[in-house]
């Protein structure tokens, strides 16, 4: 397998001829037409595109219609472009009754401004009486990496506190366990759906996580508007295994003064918490409760899959996604407007996608097939790629690769790009061979602390083993450099991310957007003409499955 990753990036020297000539023969993306599907998936019509709404049908539908016109077969269920995808839909009818006590007296909590919790098990209600309260810390347990936040506490019946993003993202680089956790680069550990996961395996009643906006890298919105609108999950069978009855987030300054309750400091047990040596606390005195009605449905969404059959090798595969799904219709900002929109997010994203069909359309058929997937319930937890890494349309054995789509630059023309987090596989030696045809470089990650590598539908299929990235756009921007780069990387967080305001607007400029499309189309068009398979390198933790389907590739 090493062997094959090595060939495939001297593969890419010797072809970088071949690639220009490719390149200069096809036609770029269009802005106009990237403009358009933008416009249009991001309108108050298609309703913010949330699962199981009217936003969904007009969504899917416009894509599949895309991919029909561009000449795709349909590669879903029975001969058609939609891929079933079964979720659990959760919703509460009526009010949530949330509170803590204190030393015996009652203290009422506001649902969304203080606090926001929900369940992803199959109930008719969550009534949690004076359940205890336990801090643990930043809830890891990591054998291979030395750290328990657990000790064996027992958390039954019991509603766990915890930290968000894992125990180096404040830890003093002086400390002798600094870099456990990759420094400032955030693990799965520190991922909140890695907590509740954990959490759920050692017997919790329910998780609340301590949300403070540096480590999270959102702001409190970004929660509330998230957990405003149904909630989601894969049909489970052993739901109860990865989730705990009550699974929420409480704002920081009622984390203070519910540890200053218990008579402890909030920032001095989140100091003990970076020790290996840290004990979970009990915070005395204090006790959670919260009730209100679920109604649980079992409703169908759908991925929504075409293909370009490949002409020698057509049952191996070349992979592009992105999600088409939002946040739907929500709480109303301060202008009163209600619909979540998501262009950037990830209206953008799909638009990418369908442009790239649109080129491969116009030229001759690949050796490999080529398939584009919009995938559903990224929003609610990466759901429609899970659910695609279970069900496959292709084998993932024989899956080169997955091209994602996450939010595109609209920002210009940048002298760099950069993947999301640090994805360890010989992917990024092409996109390090390819952008440097186009001059540009690839830097590190501008925000690695935001754990952006676990946010995007690439991670539900690099967990199964296939090499998966998500290009984060570049950051460095030919009018204004890194500084604009950042500046438009934090309006964009603070005053757009998963909030009304993300709407299409006709100022954005959409040469980064066509730098990075053209650079994903050579990296498809490369492995999808050449037998070569880019594999993980030896210290990816996703090796392990992939190699584990190696015969299938001899």
């Amino acid at each position: 397998m090493k062997q094959a990753m090595w060939a495939a990036a001297a593969a890419v020297a010797m072809f970088g001829g071949a690639a220009n000539a490719q390149k200069a023969a096809q036609p770029a993306a269009d802005p106009a037409k990237l403009s358009a599907h933008i416009k249009t998936l991001s309108s108050d019509a298609f309703e913010g595109r949330a699962p199981a709404t009217q936003g969904e049908r007009k969504t899917i539908a416009y894509i599949a219609a895309q991919y029909k016109a561009l000449g795709l077969a349909p590669a879903g269920d029975h001969g058609t472009y939609f891929q079933d995808v079964p979720l659990r839909r959760f919703v509460t009818p009526g009010p949530i009754t949330v509170g803590l006590t204190e030393d015996g007296r009652p203290h009422a909590l506001r649902e969304l401004d203080d606090i926001v919790v929900h369940t992803l098990l199959p109930t008719s209600r969550v009534d949690v009486k004076n359940a205890p309260l336990v801090f643990i810390g930043y809830g890891v347990d990591a054998p291979e990496r030395k750290w328990d936040d657990f000790k064996g506490v027992d958390l039954k019946g019991k509603i766990a506190v915890v930290l968000i993003n894992d125990p180096d993202f404040e830890m003093d680089p002086s400390n002798p366990v600094y870099g456990r956790f990759e420094g400032k680069s955030e693990t799965y550990y520190g991922r909140w759906t890695y907590k509740y996961e954990a959490a759920a395996r050692h017997g919790a009643l329910g998780v609340l996580i301590v949300h403070e906006t540096a480590p999270a890298s959102y702001g409190w919105a970004t929660v509330k508007n998230s957990n405003s609108q149904p909630q989601f999950d894969i049909v489970r069978s052993n739901a109860s295994e990865l989730h705990p009855l009550v699974e929420g987030w409480i704002q920081r300054d009622v984390a203070v003064q519910m540890f200053k309750a218990a008579g402890l400091d909030f920032d001095a047990e989140k100091k003990k918490a970076q020790s290996e040596d840290f004990q979970p606390v009990t915070l005395k005195g204090e006790t959670f409760s919260t009730d209100y009605a679920v109604q649980t449905s079992t409703i169908v969404s759908h991925n929504v899959i075409g293909k370009f059959e490949g002409t020698r090798w057509p049952k191996e595969a070349v992979l592009y996604g992105a999600h088409w799904d939002h946040l739907g219709i929500g709480p109303p900002d301060a202008k009163g407007d209600r619909i979540y929109n998501g262009a950037v997010d990830n209206a953008s994203g799909v638009s990418a996608v369908l442009e790239l069909a649109r080129l491969f359309s116009q030229a001759p058929r690949t050796g490999r097939s080529l398939y584009f997937i919009g995938f559903t319930g990224e929003e609610k937890g990466l759901l429609g790629s899970e659910y695609y890494a279970a069900h496959p349309v292709t084998p993932l054995a024989t899956t080169v690769a997955l091209l994602n789509f996450d939010v595109m630059n609209l920002n210009g023309k940048a002298r760099d790009t950069a993947l999301r987090g640090n994805a360890k596989s010989g992917l990024d030696d092409l996109v390090a061979q390819f952008a440097a045809e186009q001059g540009r470089s690839v830097t590190p990650e501008a925000h690695p602390e935001a754990g952006s590598f676990f946010r995007a539908d690439h991670f539900s299929l690099a967990k199964a083993g296939v090499p998966a990235i998500t290009l984060s756009g570049g950051t460095d921007l030919l009018n204004g450099g890194r500084a604009a780069g950042e500046a438009a990387y934090r309006d964009y967080v603070t005053r757009r991310y998963h909030q009304p305001a993300d709407e299409w607007r006709p100022d954005w400029d959409y040469a980064g957007a066509i730098q990075d499309i053209a650079l994903y189309y050579d990296i498809g068009l490369y492995l999808a003409d050449h037998h070569v398979w880019p594999d993980w390198k030896a210290s990816a933790e996703f090796k392990a499955a992939r190699d584990q389907t190696a015969a299938a590739r001899r």
